[in-house]
């Protein structure tokens, strides 16, 4: 018996999730974990399924993520754009609501490189005059 499963990749700084969206009733695992397990906060469990509530498929897919890099907000949103993307490789109708959202747009937001002579990206010693 063959299951149609879809597949994505998101990513977000430096996390990056391949997600699996399979037939199901909404379980949400991520690296063989659950996901109340997975995210302490309730705020990145929101995020991840954020999708799914503005699609109103929630109960339709089983989602499995293997995400790595990065911190737990950071995979949380990786998550959150493979799913979107998986959504719409199973159902294309859904790609305006979520394209309206903005959970198609990768986030470009990067962490900025420490510069010589500062002692951070931004942050120069501190200035004496004497």
């Amino acid at each position: 018996m063959a299951t149609t499963a879809y597949q994505a990749v998101g990513r977000r700084k430096k996390a990056i999730a391949r997600v699996r969206l399979l037939p199901g009733d909404g379980k949400i695992t991520i690296n063989r974990r659950d996901i109340d397990n997975y995210f302490g906060l309730e705020t990145l469990k929101m995020m991840v399924r954020r999708p799914f509530k503005l699609t109103e498929t929630g109960a339709r897919f089983d989602v499995i993520a293997s995400v790595v890099g990065g911190g737990l907000t950071g995979q949380a949103g990786a998550i959150r754009h493979g799913v979107s993307r998986a959504l719409i490789l199973a159902d294309p109708e859904l790609r305006g609501a979520l394209k309206k959202d903005g959970m198609l747009t990768r986030d470009p937001r990067m962490k900025e490189r420490k510069k010589y002579g500062l002692k951070a990206a931004r942050r120069a010693p501190q200035f004496s005059k004497r």
